[in-house]
């Protein structure tokens, strides 16, 4: 397939999903605020087509901005997402029609754009797969949103998706060999900054889960009690808490003996015990690595460990890593530092491998995720490893 087709498929398939994902709700529920961590559905959608203004028009047409005012207003380090709800915000039907307008504008464009020049965002169509991606990766941020609201009417048509969850079948610890690795990548056309440059890893021998861990095991680890001594993250308000005082993950509920629901887009159905856990932060993941006498693994010791075909059931859950969110040797910051850049440091914790809401031209071995260890509002889960000595 020719790279402009290619481009167009892909960006109409983003276009297709974030708009029936929004499809379901009203004017309302597309403005309100779900939760301080979220920002408002109707935002992302405006902001998604900014984006794709800024670097598809402005930085590749030389196009002038739609609306000047849009540089705040959908700017994602401008306001914080507790307070976007209370801005000057377009309406639904507004950013509707200002993501129509500038995708419109953007086909009309790209069949006469040169891939093949010396504008390294032009070449291999990294900008538009950086757009692209971007689009779906508010996809799973709007799907995060939405499975936090549990006062919709009926449950979003989502639940009814096959969340690529399938039955884990426990294999136990394996073996994976020490020595150098290659991680990262210098031909992965649309890769992300901070997953180059490619570079060699020692990585001593280590064991690591097969598979995630799953609802079953969580719910044991949770009815021992331990749960609640995982550290300071329990008792500042970020963990919940049940009436017999066992801390849970997010969304469950105890029905009766040792059986649990949990909430899904607007609905209760009964815990799958063989799926991985879902939806725990990296203090509860490594509290139960510890519980359990093993650990985490380091993003390298997963990235070799996916990388040789030992790991089953990846992209089911993101899965939370002992890592720091910290550039690779030689990293340059391309095409802009917020992407990456102005996260590194120990504050941001890495994740691997994707979720069953994460599309799959952003799911690679060498992709790396980020986020607050305290966060779970994500579909991130987890799997163990130790030492092999």
């Amino acid at each position: 397939m020719e790279l402009t087709e290619l481009v167009v498929e892909h960006l109409d398939q983003a276009r297709n999903r974030t708009l029936g994902l929004l499809e379901p709700f009203d004017d309302h529920t597309l403005c309100r605020q779900v939760s301080p961590l979220m920002s408002p559905l109707a935002w992302d959608l405006a902001h998604i087509a900014h984006y794709e203004e800024l670097w598809l028009l402005r930085a590749i047409a030389g196009a002038p901005p739609t609306d000047a005012r849009y540089d705040d207003l959908y700017d994602a380090f401008k306001h914080p997402r507790r307070e976007r709800a209370e801005l000057d915000l377009l309406s639904p039907d507004d950013a509707r029609a200002f993501a129509s307008d500038v995708r419109g504008r953007v086909l009309d464009h790209v069949a006469d754009v040169d891939f093949d020049g010396g504008d390294p965002l032009l070449r291999d169509a990294f900008v538009y797969g950086m757009v692209i991606q971007h689009e779906h990766q508010h996809d799973e941020t709007l799907l995060a949103t939405i499975n936090l609201m549990e006062d919709l009417e009926h449950p979003h048509p989502e639940v009814g998706v096959d969340r690529a969850t399938a039955p884990v079948t426990r294999h136990g610890l394996v073996s994976i060999p020490g020595g150098a690795v290659t991680i990262g990548t210098d031909s992965e056309p649309w890769a992300y900054d901070n997953e180059r440059p490619a570079h060699l890893a020692e990585v001593a021998p280590f064991r690591i889960g097969a598979t995630p861990v799953t609802n079953a095991e969580y719910a044991e680890f949770v009815e021992s009690g331990a749960y609640a001594g995982a550290g300071a993250w329990s008792t500042a308000g970020w963990a919940w808490r049940n009436d017999a005082g066992l801390v849970h993950p997010q969304g469950w509920r105890p029905e009766g003996d040792r059986a649990w629901s949990r909430l899904r887009f607007g609905g209760r159905e009964a815990l799958a015990p063989d799926e991985p856990v879902e939806h725990v932060c990296w203090y509860e993941a490594e509290a139960f690595a510890r519980w359990a006498g093993a650990r985490l693994p380091t993003e390298v010791e997963w990235e070799a460990a996916a990388g040789s075909g030992a790991l089953e059931t990846v992209g089911s859950v993101w899965e939370w890593t002992a890592s720091d969110f910290l550039p690779y040797p030689g990293f340059r910051s391309f095409p802009y530092r917020e992407y990456s850049e102005v996260f590194f440091g120990d504050e941001y914790k890495v994740l691997r491998g994707g979720s069953w809401a994460t599309h799959p031209v952003a799911c690679r071995t060498t992709f790396r995720n980020w986020d607050l260890p305290i966060r779970r509002q994500i579909f991130s889960g987890f799997r163990l490893a130790a030492d092999d000595t």
